[in-house]
């Protein structure tokens, strides 16, 4: 999606004056998650909602009451998210949706497939097949060390599965035209035939037919997909095929981009290392990227910031505190306290919680990752019985 103000698409996410979540929203199609339908998930889970829905992170979606009708009705769903391997390690953007899905898995205790679209990244990015390959593992890794269930986790490479769901993946692609690609994806002819064709691809593990050893060949297997707004349009142009194909539309629940370090106009990236806190960094990495990129809603002075306090919207350190704390009454008091220039909550005091942190999440990642075996990855890569 292209405005004269923002820019949103699969691979690009640019807005001058920051994103506008609710028009976006609107334009897409998509429905608000309210208090209501964050109280009808507890009451269906059993548990507290994740934070990432408390405080909005996860702010819209598609068909989310279906779900819910299923699993109160006691019909199984299942969740499918995915990654592309462009890199050698996770950043903490892309960690954002799997800390979610993990929660979603516990909470409704479901099976989970995670597509890794190696295939998207030699198509887009200029990789050689050894280096998707690589990333790929090592991103694997990465994911598993989130705390996944391998009971009931299918890690999949589209490379390796690509010739157990190819038959459905080409009949996606006849009801997808090319008119209809341009105008979801903007590709023009200068797009080689492979990024045309891959959107089917990113359909296809949408329908539970595309996994019958877990599903035993049932279509009537309802999917939910925790994924960023930004990747809506794959899925918009899946519910529209779904009923073609006599199989069921796929639910949608979106997140707000995981601001880069520069500020809230943009998503967090690889290609820019400054942009990004990854799961490989050293305390010492950490603390200067904070310290010297993340963008500050305070006073350019010590003199004015106590004079007038924090923009809250636009400070980096703070937001992404919103992502990662817990404790609602501590981040409620870090706002606070930020936003009306206490003396004892200025930037660099923000800045140092975030620090720390980082830096605890990164050593139990690495603690977790540090204890997987190629074996462990093998059998969540397994095509088996779940």
């Amino acid at each position: 999606m292209t405005t004269s103000d923002q820019k949103i698409t699969p691979w690009e996410v640019a807005a001058a004056g920051g994103v506008d979540y609710e028009k976006l929203m609107r334009d897409f199609g998509a429905q608000a998650i309210d208090a209501a339908l964050i109280a009808r998930i507890e009451r269906a889970t059993g548990r507290r909602a994740h934070v990432f829905l408390r405080r909005g992170l996860f702010y819209s979606h598609r068909d989310l009451e279906a779900i819910l009708e299923a699993h109160e009705a006691g019909r199984p769903f299942y969740l499918y998210t995915g990654r592309g391997p462009s890199s050698d390690s996770l950043h903490f953007g892309h960690l954002v949706p799997f800390m979610f899905t993990k929660y979603l898995q516990e909470a409704f205790d479901v099976p989970l497939v995670v597509q890794m679209t190696d295939d998207e990244k030699f198509l887009w990015k200029g990789h050689s097949l050894a280096e998707v390959h690589k990333f790929l593992i090592e991103n694997v890794k990465d994911i598993i060390a989130c705390g996944f269930d391998v009971q009931k986790t299918f890690i999949f490479s589209n490379f390796a599965y690509m010739g157990h769901m190819y038959p459905l993946v080409v009949q996606i692609q006849r009801l997808i035209s090319a008119h209809t690609a341009a105008a979801a994806f903007g590709f023009d002819d200068q797009a080689n035939v492979g990024k045309w064709a891959f959107p089917a691809t990113q359909a296809a593990p949408s329908f539970s037919s595309a996994f019958p050893h877990i599903f035993g060949g049932r279509v009537d297997v309802p999917c939910l997909i925790p994924c960023a707004i930004d990747q809506d349009p794959y899925f918009r142009v899946t519910r529209d095929v779904a009923p073609r194909l006599g199989l069921l539309k796929p639910s949608l629940i979106h997140s707000k981009f995981f601001p880069a370090l520069q500020g809230h106009h943009t998503k967090m990236g690889s290609s820019d290392p400054n942009s990004a806190i990854f799961l490989t960094d050293e305390p010492a990495v950490v603390a200067d990227k904070v310290k010297k990129h993340a963008f500050s809603g305070g006073g350019a002075t010590k003199e004015e910031q106590l004079a007038h306090g924090a923009n809250l919207e636009v400070d980096v350190a703070y937001q992404w505190l919103r992502f990662f704390l817990d404790d609602d009454d501590r981040v409620d008091d870090i706002g606070r306290r930020y936003a009306k220039g206490d003396p004892t909550m200025l930037t660099g005091h923000v800045k140092q919680i975030l620090i720390d942190t980082l830096n605890d999440m990164i050593a139990r990642h690495k603690k977790a990752r540090a204890q997987l075996t190629d074996q462990i990855v093998a059998t969540f890569m397994a095509v088996r019985e779940m």
